[in-house]
Parts: structure tokens; C-alpha cells; sequence
């Protein structure tokens, strides 16, 4: 650093104009953050502080509250923020307020690591290095503090060290290429950086502007913060307790507040991670969901910390999308950060603490599946949909999340969901598949004609009932070596039964050809069927189709969408299949044959949903209980 005069004018080092200009214009997204800066310095200031102290050092002013003191004056525009920490000497104010990118925080770990490295055990300061390395001092850059001249066109600096020799110093500078440093009659240890708003941010001498600020980015921090008399931060950083100390009452209040819900949270996560990489976190499950969970949002989820000050708020790198209805923080020092800390940087650091935090959170709802049932059907209720879509993004952890999987079960009563482990302990010797069915609702699903054989053969089959469903299931394919099958699937393994009153071979064979010929290209194929009890016909997908809700959903999302044709599948054993097999026998070219294969095959569609024009159907229906009256 050059000395320009006597006059204790000095220039800064670098190119310093187009440094600010960087800084003020490009570095940082909203001025706001220069509070969070300055309140980091700050903080870092009290720290060092009070290592000092615990160290046996003579300070100036030792039994001084550790303290961070905001005055604002909207009427006069101007801002001031003071602390009572360690305070500066004229060379530390011209090395490192002086020099851009020159941090007394990183000095200050340097000497720490240092320290470490010949001793082994103890720092200068006479603290465990891993004590003092836990609290984390957050002014690495050395570039926080000129972020000032963002809100300011000139700003001031009162300090003085906390050795008791030394003297008070006045540090004054606009930002344009030089600063001023002169005597100050101060007689308290610390920093005092005052200056007047640009009109421009003249919102920030306004007590409402300024507390949401403390509360979005330091609440946290480690000292009071008092604005105007009045003590602003007054949540404490509850995660950095140990999981025994924590009250039920504490941590509901903490959520709440970094989720603005208004609910108790379900359940919470405590972490304390060290390691390959180190961290601290708090995250809970909400009871609630949205009603239209599966569409993105900008909730609040996980915020990083450093040091208890915000660097992210929902920071998505920590969490895969599936889980975002988690809501906590995440504090660590381990994350490299850009030089405004406003973004995190991808790092093997970031990717641990992510798999780390996902493993936890998959553990947690596994552990209430199978110990507290009642919790985690609560959880399941709501944010199902979520983790389902899990399945087929994340593949590390994808056996995890289809054990958590839970569904409705044709020999269940409603509500009671069943998981695949159960259904699979509960299947009979012989059976091969496990059978699953979709539908709108259970009341749906239940009145398919394709679960009819199932039912009567007291098969148990899954129901589908969340639309996310069949883009999910389809892709498990099985569990614990047994195949996953719809039951609306053309090849499923189902055993042939003895019927009473069949028609024989030759006549079936007949039918059949009936059936194809009416409806020729309608249908892939006609077939007798297996599966039905109640019903005359179904329609069945072929083994490459899809069930009726996939097709329902592909149709949703795209209009053009072509629909894959079905096998029906004719009840030969059914009172109308029969009575249609005597009308044949009679005459063959009977009208009522045909019209009668057309009514069975829309209603069919009818059933599904899909049959786009109804008119001929309610005519031919017409026609037909006309002539059923007739008596001819």
C-alpha cells in the first residue's frame, strides 16, 4: 500500500474503482445482502473476541456484553451498525479493510491451522482448534464489506482494538480509489460502520425493511442483534443442539418459523455429521401437503446455513426433487461457496451431504413404517405421490422407496394399505404374480369386471388408485422374484375352470367368429375368457398394451394420442353369451346377433370410460329393450 501524503490519505490496493464497480453492479443479487455482510463481520468480530478471552488474553472492556447495536434514522437516512468485538488496529484497517480480497477472518483460520500443524492439539488463541474451527467464521472473501457502497456513497469506520494499548481510529472513503485514516478519541473496544443511504436505498433505514432482513439472513446468529435498543434475532439455532435437549415446544416453534406452517410438524430428523464431510441439520416432516403436490413450487425446503447465516434459502442441490415437502436447514462450513455466498459452487462436498441427508430422511420413514404405523400412513396419505415419482429417478436408493410403497388390497378392508412384503407373505404356494389393478377410486377398481375372477378365487390384488400409479408400478416389474402383472393383462397366468352349461366346442368356435366379425378392426382379437363371473365381456390390453388409467393419462397429455386396440374377452358360461348361442343355433343371420355383440363391445368402453359419442349407444339400447317388450 502506497502513502499518498501526510495527511494519512491512502490508495487502495488493486484496481479498486473497477473492483467496487464489480462488486456493487455484478457480484451480488440484491443490495439487501450488505446488511448480511456487515453482521458477519460483525459476528466474526465477537468471536475473536471471546476466543481471545477464553484464552486468558487482557482485553479492553472484558466484561462488555457481546453485542450487535443497529441505528437507523429514516428521517436523516442514515445507518449504523456496531459491535463490541475484537476492533482493529491503522494496520489492520489498511491491510484489510484496505486491500480488496484481503480477509483478517481467513488470517485469523490461517493462524488457527497453522497453529494446529505445530502443535497438534491447541491454537494461539489458546482454544481446541476443533472448537474454534466449529464456530465457523463466515468472512473468507474479504470482499463482504464493500458491499456497502451498494446502499452508500461514502462510509466511515470507528474502531478500536481490543488490546488496551492501542488507539481509536477514524477509516473514511467514498469507494473511488482512495481512503482516509485518522486518530479517534473512541474509548470502546470494536467497530462502529456508519453512513448515509443512497435515495436510491432509502428503504433500508425503515425497521420493518431492516428486522425482515435480520430475520431472512441472521436470525441465527450467534450474538444479539438489537435494532435501535430493540433485540431482533430471538430464535435461537436449535439444530446446534444435542437431540436429547431438545424440547417438543422448541422444535414446533422452530419449524413453524422457517416454514411458515401453522401446524405441528409430523416428525423431525436431528443430524450431527462428521466426516468426510461435516454438517449440522434439522429437518421435519410436515403433516400437510398441497393439493397439487406433484406440480413444482417455490416452497420453502431445505436452507443452507454457514455458520447460522443463510447462504441459500431453498437450496435444491441438498435434496432430490421427491423429497422436497421436507422443510429444515442445513448448517456447514465445508461447502465451498462463490465469492458472494449468495450460491453454492458444485463440489464432491454438496453430493455427499445430499446423499447423506436422502439416506437419513428414507431411514426415518422406514423406521415409522415398521415401528409407528398410524405416522407413517399419516405421511403416506399425503405425500405418496412424491415419493412414488422417486422410483424411477432416483435408482441409488430405488429398493429403498419400494419398500415404502403401500396400497389398497382387494382383501382388505378399505383404508387398510398393504405393502408388497405383506402380499407376498400372504400369497398361496402356486402363485407366481402379483396381481395389481388401477382405477379412479377403490369403488372403481372394485366394479372392473377383470378382478371378478380374482375375487371369486379370494386372489388378493393391489389397487391402484393415485394417477402417478401406473407410470410407476408398470416400471417395478417385480419384487422378491415374482412378477408384477395388471390384472386387466391379456397373458396373465389364470387357471380355466369346469362351467355348467358351456357351449361346445364347435359352437364356441362360432361365437367367436361372431364376434370378430362384427367388430373386425375394432378389436385386436376375440377370445374366450377366463376371468369373468358376473360380466359377458371385458376388454383386456394385450401383453405390450397398457390399462385403462395409463391410457386415460396418455390421452391427457397428449390429444393426439392413438389408442392401442384391446382383446375382448367373451363369457361363454354367461346367461346372455348363452341365450345369444341358441338365437345362432335358430338363425344365424338374426339382426339382433350383431346389434347385440356392437351394445356388449360399447359398453365395454363404456365401462372404461372411453366411448366418445353415446347416441348410437342409447338408440340401439332402445331398439333393443323394445323388441326384448315386444312379446314376439
Amino acid at each position: 500500500m502506497s502513502q499518498a501524503n501526510a495527511a494519512n490519505t491512502f490508495e487502495f490496493k488493486a484496481e479498486m474503482k473497477q473492483l467496487l464497480n464489480l462488486i456493487v453492479h455484478s457480484l451480488y443479487t440484491h443490495p439487501e445482502v450488505f446488511l448480511r455482510e456487515l453482521i458477519s463481520n460483525s459476528s466474526d468480530a465477537l468471536n475473536k473476541a471471546r476466543f481471545k478471552k477464553i484464552s486468558g488474553a487482557d482485553l479492553l472492556d472484558a466484561d462488555v456484553p457481546l453485542e450487535i447495536q443497529i441505528d437507523i434514522d429514516s428521517k436523516k437516512q442514515t445507518f449504523s451498525i456496531e459491535d463490541t468485538g475484537i476492533g482493529m488496529t491503522k494496520d489492520e484497517l489498511i491491510s484489510n479493510i484496505g486491500t480488496v480480497a484481503k480477509s483478517g477472518t481467513l488470517e485469523f483460520l490461517q493462524q488457527l491451522k497453522e497453529a494446529k500443524e505445530s502443535t497438534g492439539q491447541r491454537a494461539v488463541v489458546g482454544l481446541p482448534i476443533a472448537q474454534a474451527t466449529e464456530r465457523g467464521l463466515i468472512g473468507q472473501f474479504g470482499v463482504g464489506f464493500y458491499s456497502v457502497f451498494m446502499v452508500a456513497e461514502e462510509v466511515c469506520i470507528e474502531t478500536r482494538s481490543a488490546d488496551k494499548d492501542a488507539k481509536g481510529y477514524l477509516w473514511r472513503s467514498n469507494g473511488e480509489g482512495t481512503f482516509t485514516i485518522e486518530d479517534s478519541p473512541r474509548k470502546e473496544r470494536g467497530a462502529r460502520i456508519y453512513f448515509k443511504l443512497k435515495d436510491s436505498a432509502k428503504e433500508f433505514c425503515q425497521d420493518y425493511k431492516v428486522k425482515e432482513i435480520i430475520n431472512k439472513y441472521s436470525n441465527f446468529a450467534d450474538f444479539p442483534i438489537l435494532l435501535n435498543g430493540e433485540k431482533v434475532n430471538k430464535i435461537t439455532a436449535i439444530w446446534h443442539k444435542k437431540s436429547d435437549e431438545l424440547k417438543e415446544a422448541e422444535l414446533t416453534e422452530f419449524y413453524k418459523f422457517i416454514s411458515d406452517d401453522w401446524e405441528a410438524p409430523l416428525g423431525h430428523l436431528h443430524l450431527s455429521i462428521e466426516g468426510a464431510v461435516n454438517f449440522k441439520s434439522l429437518i421435519f416432516i410436515p403433516k400437510t401437503a398441497p393439493s397439487d403436490i406433484l406440480r413444482l413450487h417455490n416452497e420453502k425446503s431445505l436452507h443452507l446455513y454457514s455458520n447460522k447465516i443463510l447462504i441459500q434459502q431453498d437450496c435444491k442441490g441438498l435434496l432430490p426433487e421427491y423429497l422436497r415437502f421436507a422443510k429444515g436447514v442445513v448448517d456447514t462450513t465445508d461447502l465451498p461457496l462463490n465469492v458472494s455466498r449468495e450460491i453454492t459452487q458444485s463440489s464432491p462436498e454438496m453430493s455427499k451431504m445430499r446423499s447423506i441427508i436422502t439416506g437419513r430422511i428414507l431411514a426415518l420413514l422406514k423406521d415409522w413404517a415398521e415401528k409407528d404405523t398410524e405416522k407413517y400412513l399419516a405421511f403416506y396419505k399425503n405425500f405418496s405421490p412424491l415419493l412414488k415419482a422417486g422410483i424411477n429417478s432416483d435408482f441409488e436408493n430405488r429398493e429403498k422407496m419400494i419398500e415404502l410403497l403401500r396400497f389398497e388390497s382387494s382383501l382388505k378392508p378399505e383404508g387398510e394399505m398393504v405393502s408388497f412384503k405383506d402380499y407376498v407373505g400372504r400369497m398361496p404356494a402356486d402363485q407366481k404374480e402379483i396381481y395389481y389393478l388401477s382405477g379412479e377410486s377403490r369403488q372403481a377398481a372394485e366394479k372392473n369386471p377383470n378382478l371378478e375372477y380374482f375375487n371369486k378365487n379370494k386372489i388378493e390384488v393391489l389397487l391402484l388408485t393415485e394417477p402417478i400409479d401406473v407410470f410407476i408400478i408398470p416400471s417395478i416389474t417385480e419384487y422378491q422374484d415374482k412378477k408384477i402383472v395388471s390384472a386387466e393383462k391379456a397373458d396373465i397366468d389364470l387357471k380355466a375352470e369346469d362351467k355348467i352349461e358351456k357351449p361346445d366346442a364347435k359352437l364356441s368356435k362360432a361365437l367367436i367368429s361372431l364376434f370378430k366379425e362384427v367388430l373386425r378392426d375394432k378389436v385386436e382379437d376375440v377370445v374366450s375368457s377366463k376371468r369373468l363371473v358376473d360380466s359377458a365381456v371385458t376388454l383386456v390390453s394385450g401383453k405390450k398394451g397398457m390399462d385403462v388409467q395409463m391410457e386415460r393419462m396418455m390421452r391427457a397429455m397428449d390429444k393426439n394420442f392413438t389408442k392401442p386396440k384391446k382383446i375382448m374377452e367373451v363369457n361363454l358360461d354367461h346367461p346372455l353369451i348363452r341365450n345369444l348361442s341358441r338365437i345362432y343355433i335358430a338363425d344365424t343371420t338374426n339382426p339382433i346377433l350383431r346389434k347385440c355383440v356392437t351394445h356388449l363391445y360399447e359398453g365395454a368402453l363404456l365401462g372404461e370410460g372411453d366411448l366418445p359419442l353415446t347416441g348410437d349407444f342409447i338408440k340401439r339400447m332402445t331398439e333393443l329393450m323394445i323388441e326384448a317388450t315386444s312379446g314376439k
